[in-house]
């Protein structure tokens, strides 16, 4: 049996499948796995050390990072940042499907009091190439409100070093009060 409810609160879909909300494998579609390889080169040229193992072939390496046990999101460099990637972790906490997520403007993960914080995060990311240490509040397609802690946030660059969008990897959050 199939249970939905309907959510009037947020920029998601008003009604959304509560059962597990990816069914097919992102990961393995091309664009996904070659997005994947500029995420992972990306935070080991700004951090310093792989976010994951890096072992088999750039597919292996794109699953490994869509069913790891910590958050993995980005964006592209639109003015108004469009959320293009989120692993199996991040689909659950944002109780959202891969294709919803996907079509997303960044900002609205993030409720309106909390956006000109998460934006100066962003620019310091920009300049710096990544940020680390950053802690907000976030918010669920269903409305549930939890504070992201430790968060690394860095900029997704090409081989030539052109700046592609912004990623964060978080492994610490906590629902927060009244949620």
């Amino acid at each position: 049996m199939v249970l939905t409810r309907c959510l009037y609160r947020l920029p998601f879909t008003a009604c959304r499948d509560t059962t597990r909300l990816v069914k097919a494998a992102p990961w393995n579609e091309p664009r996904i796995v070659e997005w994947s390889q500029l995420l992972l080169d990306s935070y080991q040229r700004w951090i310093g050390h792989e976010l994951i193992e890096r072992t088999g072939d750039a597919a292996a390496q794109a699953q490994r990072l869509f069913e790891v046990s910590f958050v993995v999101v980005s964006h592209d460099v639109e003015p108004d940042p469009v959320l293009n990637y989120g692993n199996q972790v991040a689909l659950d906490l944002w109780e959202v499907s891969w294709e919803r997520f996907t079509t997303t403007p960044s900002r609205l993960t993030a409720e309106a009091d909390n956006r000109a914080e998460r934006e100066r995060m962003l620019a310091q990311a920009r300049v710096q190439g990544f940020y680390d240490g950053y802690s907000g509040v976030r918010i669920s397609s269903s409305g549930r409100r939890f504070v992201v802690e430790k968060a690394v946030i860095w900029t997704v660059v090409d081989v030539a070093e052109r700046p592609l969008g912004q990623a964060a990897t978080f492994s610490v959050w906590n629902y927060a009060g009244g949620s």
